[in-house]
């Protein structure tokens, strides 16, 4: 993948991370770079999700090309999200151990990056053609992912729902504007009226 202006803006979070961290501004640093990956990947998740309803009713195709482009920057920071947190536990083997008494939510999130993982390295034209209308299939599970995400944000906010529930009405919108009915009736809108049209000479 070519380094493109675009690129640059999907590195701001992890720019600002690096800058907070060198100046010392991170008041937990483990905690806040886990915590800033993983709405950074979240919220790229969210981007690629947003492309396909942007083209049907915006029709911002500039933005709707990005889609992999997005997907790609929410597996690059679900990475970096799970691997401080794995050197927080000093990558040991016995870490789900440790982990789930206190934090069963890290299984959740552990499950969102499994399900990321083929989607990234099938997200090539390559793959596209050897899967065929498979590809297709797989990626659904981009939603799947995004509402286990979700579940995992909820899990660790417990008390504070605010972001969580604001995360679950936006995908719920943006599962909503790729529902087939309405996006038969946006095809139906599109139609030039009848009415409008000129009439045939007699």
């Amino acid at each position: 993948m070519v380094l493109r202006p675009i690129d640059l803006l999907c590195l701001v979070p992890l720019a600002l991370l690096v800058g907070n961290w060198a100046l010392g501004n991170l008041t937990d640093p483990v905690y806040d770079i886990t915590a800033r990956t993983g709405h950074a990947a979240l919220f790229f998740l969210f981007l690629g999700l947003a492309c396909t309803p942007a083209q049907t009713w915006l029709r911002w195709r500039r933005f709707a090309a990005q889609r992999r482009r997005f997907g790609l920057y929410a597996f690059f920071y679900a990475f970096l999200h799970l691997f401080i947190f794995l050197v927080d536990y000093n990558f040991k083997l016995g870490w789900l151990d440790q982990v789930l008494p206190d934090r069963p939510y890290a299984l959740v999130g552990l499950a969102v990056f499994l399900i990321l993982v083929p989607l990234a390295v099938t997200s090539t034209r390559a793959w596209m053609r050897k899967l065929g209308k498979n590809w297709k299939r797989l990626h659904r599970l981009t939603y799947l992912a995004a509402l286990l995400a979700v579940v995992h944000v909820a899990w660790i906010s417990k008390a504070d729902l605010l972001m969580p529930a604001s995360y679950l009405l936006a995908l719920a919108v943006l599962m909503l504007a790729r529902w087939p009915v309405l996006r038969r009736w946006r095809a139906l809108r599109r139609l030039p009226s009848f009415r409008s049209a000129p009439e045939s000479p007699s």
